[in-house]
């Protein structure tokens, strides 16, 4: 008899969901017996007035804080360096990592590197950082990755252009806050972006050859919630059920993908980012369609099941009619998302240039979890297809 697969599940201690949750980050602090966190966020947020949200609430539940916004997009080593300096120099006794997935990236990264030793490269994966640091509080207000629930953290090299995953016990948040009303400012193009990183995490989570039953329920209730809800995001921003359908969609697929982990759009989208500066959610939106397309053949069922839940195909049509359904229904999107191409952006992109990418994206480990694992060949074709 086959011996069934083993999941395992990192997650949060505590997850709170729901317009307005943000207001109840004092009582979560006062729920784990903190007082004095290191807000992480950007300037942006402070200008747009949601870090004040944030500090009102805790003020107004009496706890002391002080805020780090140098947070740059694609956070850096260096980045981290100054949220380690900024942690340092204070007396904090828990980190809040506030905003979309650079944020809260940084602050995972600022809790772990304050208690091991090194440089942040050091301890990329596969190696699992366990050694916690400080309690990590995670709010997001973009709704696209996740990391409020992840194991993850994905930080950018300054002394070689590489991206690389950081994961294990330090990567997870203690407490999570999951506010959709913190996304009504988000404009078209980081809101469209956002949601396909979220659906992204979705299928390649119930793709990935490391997939099991729970993380299949989270992907598969997530898809459906993209699909039917990001369109009406983008065209109005304020539209409260579609913002708050994308908002649980990513906590979704964040908890999928945690744990049966990306594939081969992630593997290849990170080192777009490293050399190019492209938004994460943005390069994986360029891939998918492409990299799905060349995935289909290996796990026909899983990807048709996809296009089915998502309403793009119907229980009448085969799996491989659906298989196409489904890469159409991705192409459709980019159009209707005004997904540009890297040229389109202008970026030139060589063989040479493909070959290095190609190689650092296998070194990341996540194309090995794909349906049909790639050589650096065909990894090298796709980048020439969708460039």
């Amino acid at each position: 008899m086959q011996t069934e697969a083993i999941g395992r599940v990192q997650s949060p201690r505590i997850i709170r969901i729901g317009g307005g949750v943000v207001a109840e980050t004092g009582d979560v602090l006062h729920q784990l017996g903190l007082s004095r966190p290191l807000i992480v966020t950007d300037r942006n947020l402070v200008a747009l007035g949601h870090v004040a949200t944030l500090t009102q609430a805790l003020d107004a539940a009496g706890v002391v804080h002080q805020v780090f916004d140098e947070v740059v997009e694609d956070p850096t080593d260096t980045c981290v360096d100054q949220g380690l300096a900024a942690l340092r120099a204070g007396d904090f006794d828990c980190i809040i990592g506030f905003g979309g997935g650079s944020p809260m990236d940084t602050a995972k990264a600022v809790s772990f590197m304050a208690v091991n030793d090194g440089h942040v490269r050091d301890y990329k994966a596969p190696r699992q950082i366990n050694r916690c640091g400080l309690p990590v509080i995670l709010i997001p207000t973009t709704g696209g990755t996740g990391s409020e629930l992840t194991r993850w953290c994905v930080i950018t090299d300054t002394a070689a252009p590489e991206k690389y995953n950081l994961s294990g016990l330090a990567c997870v948040a203690t407490a999570a806050l999951i506010d959709w009303t913190l996304t009504t400012t988000k404009p078209w193009r980081i809101t469209a972006d956002t949601a396909v990183d979220s659906l992204t995490h979705a299928i390649e989570a119930y793709v990935s050859r490391k997939a099991f039953a729970y993380t299949d329920a989270f992907a598969l209730s997530a898809m459906p919630l993209i699909a039917h809800n990001v369109r009406t995001a983008c065209a109005d921003p304020e539209n409260g059920p579609a913002r708050a359908a994308l908002m649980l969609a990513a906590a979704q697929a964040g908890m999928a993908f945690s744990n049966a982990y990306v594939a081969l759009v992630h593997g290849m989208s990170r080192p777009i980012g490293a050399h190019f500066h492209v938004a994460h959610g943005l390069s994986n939106a360029i891939l998918l369609p492409a990299v799905t397309a060349y995935s289909t053949p290996a796990a026909p069922e899983r990807y048709a099941t996809c296009a089915r839940v998502m309403d793009w195909a119907t229980t009448g049509d085969s799996d491989a009619v659906a298989c196409g359904k489904l890469v159409d229904g991705l192409r459709r999107l980019n159009d209707d998302l005004k997904v540009p191409t890297p040229s389109a952006l202008g970026h030139s992109g060589d063989t040479d240039m493909f070959a290095l990418m190609a190689q650092q994206a296998l070194a990341s480990g996540s194309p090995q979890n794909n349906p049909k694992v790639p050589d650096a060949d065909d990894i090298i074709a796709l980048y020439g297809e969708v460039w």
